[in-house]
């Protein structure tokens, strides 16, 4: 490999903020790939439902007690690597039912950073009163959007950390695109996905100007593809849109569904299933994306 370990992990969110589109499978399978290839994968499931922790098998961790994922983002970083979980594939941070809280907390915590850069007459306990966990004292810059960040840089020995964002916009799902500041975007074949596609850019747009951050997009994949007459027109969009980046299409397929009951990838169930080769393409285009040029599996 020409990525050496003072690199540190390739980070990639996985993140629509349209519901319905396969998110999670695809960052279940995306993961598998790269495990599939000799990869060390983190997967951090950021939802607060809890999709790809169900999927991974981990049901109890989501309602495991304190601390949680929440802990580490809203109060202390360091406990992230209290929270890793393993699994056959990959270790996993699972979610937890806490999470549904931490839209709030992290609202409050960037409301914090904003009244000390802008040198508001507000006190920032006065904001903290309504936390949780957050308190001024885990806020040092001019916004919160790094607990993440902060979090995944406590622990070391992956080649990649995967990240699973909440199917909508705010805090939360900022903090994911921040940490990682590379994403791949899974949509759908209809008509519906361009507008969600187009608002999503705007929104990395002002993230970016809000932290001063580029972050990067690693292609499209374009998920339950069938043979209809809107699902060409789609396809023909988003590499039109895209033209520089690759467009992965995944066909329906129930084998997908199967894995993911059974708590696994296509790559570690018993299926047989030709969807897996996209995902074969995926982890390789990472890998020479981020520097990886041997497969060690």
């Amino acid at each position: 490999m020409t990525r050496s370990a003072a690199d540190g992990p390739a980070r990639i969110c996985v993140t629509n903020a349209k519901g319905g589109t396969g998110k999670t499978t695809i960052a279940i399978n995306v993961a598998g790939a790269l495990n599939d290839r000799g990869r060390d994968v983190l997967f951090v499931d950021l939802d607060p439902q809890g999709n790809a922790t169900e999927g991974l098998g981990l049901v109890d961790a989501y309602d495991a007690e304190p601390p949680t994922l929440f802990d580490a983002l809203t109060g202390d970083p360091s406990l992230l690597s209290e929270l890793v979980v393993e699994h056959e594939e990959m270790d996993v941070v699972p979610s937890s039912i806490d999470m549904l809280q931490a839209e709030h907390e992290l609202t409050i915590a960037d409301l914090i950073a904003r009244v000390r850069t802008q040198n508001r007459e507000i006190d920032p306990e006065t904001l903290a009163s309504f936390a949780i966990n957050v308190s001024p004292s885990m806020v040092s810059g001019s916004h919160a959007l790094d607990t993440l960040d902060r979090a995944l840089a406590t622990i070391s020995g992956y080649d990649y950390v995967i990240i699973d964002s909440p199917p909508f916009y705010g805090k939360l799902t900022d903090t994911g695109v921040f940490a990682a500041q590379h994403i791949i975007v899974p949509a759908l074949t209809e008509a519906t996905s361009e507008r969600a596609i187009e608002l999503l850019m705007d929104q990395m747009a002002a993230m970016e100007r809000q932290t001063g951050v580029s972050v990067e997009m690693l292609g499209v994949v374009a998920n339950r593809v069938e043979t209809t007459a809107e699902d060409e027109t789609m396809l023909e969009w988003f590499n039109m849109a895209f033209p520089e980046r690759p467009v992965w299409e995944v066909r329906k397929r129930v084998a997908l569904q199967r894995a993911f009951s059974a708590g696994r990838s296509v790559f570690a169930a018993d299926e047989n299933c030709d969807m897996a080769a996209v995902f074969e393409e995926i982890a390789a285009e990472f890998d020479r994306t981020f520097g990886y040029t041997e497969v060690t599996a």
